[in-house]
């Protein structure tokens, strides 16, 4: 066990102590403080642990120490001390470092309590159950026990866990069950203590091989006794209306020809429909758009579920559920229990509205997902995974297509920003005057249409987790400076307020214009690049790492194939080679263009990708289109400004359908910023 001496004992050192002394790896031997009324000496003293005021005295009173932690962020004492030890065998850790382990271990310890709780409540779950459940080990060793399980069974938890089921319950068929690998669903069997059971038993499995058994059984001694008295179905007509009429969930019940039995008022509160109207009549009277399931389990005596269909004058839409009724071996009727699913699609809804919310807040990829084994992509995943443990601001730096988002998902999950949100932002796509209010929030009345109260900005939003600042190059000087201020004071300013809010945010930004050439032209703060530049990331063009491309062919086809409904399985080899003499100007995104296009206009039977499927890849990227007359005429009937608007719209269609769509490549072929492009194209309706 490691001797520790926490110097330092205001809040920081007290709550070091506590956590320290919960340890079983470490033990607090001294406690210093020039403060003798500090919460950190106090504590000391309660617990027995020696307190000083001064280090020096402390380490010449204790004989014995390994580890000295530092709290009181004075970084001369933190030198001090460091010397001091210089060659002992004694660790000093400065308070900056002390933190991360407070951190950490207030983490643990939450886990946990938070492992605790999960089981207690699956116990709670477990033991709240009406059916008993009983689990062996594969050595047929009993694992669980539930209470229900314990009265039935008479046994109990303390005296049977660990035991070879059949010691304890010789009429157990679980040991079976591991032998035979197969399901049994429905078995009567009588226990030890006479008591009758329904038991379904379960092989549990592990990756290859049976890892135990569960049983999970009813006791229906009390209805066996029971079935075994009623003889005819008027008896149980009239205990079956007791419950049903009571039920909130609406029920039909017909007898074994077909003809309603009854119903209950749930019933005819979901369909409309009046006992008059459905007692005595066919299993189809109710029906408006579908088949009777009750007469299907009728002719089957098998049971359904989930069944949709319309039900009522109203054409209600609903799912039934529908089971035999089985009295002394012979089929009485059938039973069917009707759900309305208007409620149902109303929660679905909201569940894909919250599942919608989560994945804007969650990274869907890690690094596992980023293929290819190129030199040049492996390099940059390495890096990219050592900068994502660090809290330095990354730069991702490549062409469009490239896949800089992919890797600034992975970044977070391989972050402990992980479980915390994940935020994206494309800086060219949006406004500078909305970005700004997106990006910092605002007060209420900061401007026309705020809404009241004010809203959080994305970097409040992204709080304990990280954001993805993509087209970082596009961003103007006043955006640039308000995003240096939270790269150096941590804090924002909402858009009209005053006070400044901190944040914990990790920046990870991308770019594919030449910074350096942005700063140059005096366009790009220099200060804020040395801020983003501090791990910067280079992402390999798909032309300088063509060896991964029939990796990504076949990961791409595999997408394309769920998004189609199409089975190709491979590209042909002089397909593939005919894919790795192009210079992919687009990247990835241009790759996944391509192989699309060809799936589309290949016929539906073929598997494999030819060269004949492919669109004509050799023109290159930049070969310039022979001159072509404007189709603008002077005719006197249009202004000067609506000629020249014409050919500018009639240039930047041209210079859309070179670039294959592709808007950054667009603006950088005509001389413009994104921002500018994006305003032309509006103005012209692109």
């Amino acid at each position: 066990m490691k001797k520790v001496l926490i110097i330092g004992a205001g809040e920081g050192g007290a709550s070091l102590l506590e956590v320290l002394s919960a340890t079983d790896q470490l033990a607090v031997t001294g406690v210093v403080d020039k403060n003798p009324g500090s919460k950190g000496i106090i504590r000391g003293k309660e617990k027995g642990i020696p307190v000083f005021n001064d280090w020096q005295t402390a380490v010449s009173e204790l004989h014995s120490i390994d580890v000295i932690i530092e709290v009181t962020g004075d970084e001369k004492l933190y030198e001090e001390i460091k010397g001091f030890f210089l060659n002992e065998p004694v660790t000093v850790i400065p308070s900056s470092v002390a933190s991360i382990m407070f951190f950490l271990m207030e983490e643990k310890e939450l886990l946990i309590d938070e492992v605790k709780n999960h089981n207690k409540k699956l116990d709670n779950i477990v033991n709240s159950t009406h059916d008993g459940m009983i689990a062996i080990d594969k050595e047929e060793k009993i694992t669980l026990i539930n209470k229900r399980a314990e009265e039935m069974t008479g046994l109990n938890y303390k005296d049977v866990m660990g035991k070879k089921i059949t010691d304890v319950m010789p009429t157990s068929r679980l040991p079976r069950v591991l032998r035979t690998k197969k399901v049994e669903r429905n078995r009567r069997q009588v226990i030890s203590n006479q008591h009758k059971i329904i038991t379904t038993r379960v092989p549990m499995m592990g990756e290859n091989e049976v890892i135990g058994a569960l049983a999970i059984f009813k006791d229906i001694t009390e209805i066996v006794n029971m079935a075994e008295e009623v003889t005819n179905l008027k008896s149980i007509q009239t205990m079956l209306e007791a419950i049903i009429n009571s039920s909130d969930d609406a029920i039909s019940v017909v007898d074994e020809t077909g003809k309603g039995l009854l119903i209950n008022p749930a019933y005819t509160r979901l369909t409309g429909l009046k006992k008059e109207e459905v007692i005595g009549k066919p299993a189809t009277t109710d029906i408006s758009e579908g088949e009777s399931m009750h007469l299907q389990v009728l002719e089957t005596k098998t049971p359904v579920r989930g069944v949709k269909m319309k039900v009522g004058p109203y054409r209600k839409d609903v799912i039934v559920n529908v089971a035999p009724v089985i009295v002394d071996g012979h089929l009485k009727g059938s039973v069917g229990v009707v759900h309305d699913m208007s409620e149902m699609e109303a929660l679905t809804n909201e569940l894909e509205k919250a599942k919608q919310i989560i994945r804007t807040l969650e990274a869907k990829y890690r690094f596992e997902d980023i293929l290819g084994a190129s030199e040049e992509l492996t390099f940059a995943i390495e890096q990219a995974k050592v900068a994502a443990v660090t809290p330095a601001t990354i730069l991702l730096r490549g062409e469009s297509g490239t896949g800089k988002e992919l890797f600034a998902h992975a970044i977070h999950n391989e972050s402990n920003r992980k479980y915390n949100k994940f935020i994206r932002v494309n800086c060219a796509a949006v406004s500078e005057s909305l970005l700004e209010s997106e990006l910092f929030g605002y007060e209420e009345g900061a401007f026309s249409g705020a809404k009241r109260g004010g809203k959080k900005g994305l970097f409040e939003e992204a709080d304990k987790g990280s954001i993805f600042l993509d087209e970082i190059g596009e961003l103007s000087p006043q955006m640039q400076a308000k995003l240096l201020r939270v790269l150096q004071e941590h804090e924002i300013v909402r858009v009209g307020g005053t006070a400044a809010i901190p944040v914990d945010v990790r920046v990870i930004a991308a770019t594919n214009v030449d910074i350096e050439k942005k700063i140059e032209e005096k366009e790009f703060r220099s200060d804020l690049y040395y801020r983003l530049n501090r791990m910067p990331i280079y992402i390999p063009p798909l032309r300088e790492r063509k060896g991964d491309l029939p990796a990504l062919s076949l990961h791409i086809i595999s997408k394309l194939n769920q998004d189609y409904g199409r089975n190709v399985i491979k590209v042909s080899d002089a397909a593939l080679k005919e894919l790795e003499n192009y210079p992919w100007p687009g990247n990835v995104r241009e790759l996944e263009n391509i192989l699309g296009m060809a799936m589309i206009h290949m016929p539906y039977t073929e598997k494999e990708i030819k060269v004949g499927h492919l669109p004509v890849l050799n023109k290159p990227a930049h070969e310039e289109e022979p001159y072509r007359e404007s189709s603008v005429q002077l005719n006197g009937e249009k202004t000067l400004q609506e000629l020249m608007d014409e050919q500018e719209k009639h240039f930047l269609l041209e210079a859309l359908d070179i670039n294959n769509g592709n808007k950054t490549k667009t603006a950088k072929m005509l001389g413009v910023s994104i921002r500018s492009l994006y305003y032309k194209l509006e103005r012209y309706n692109i």
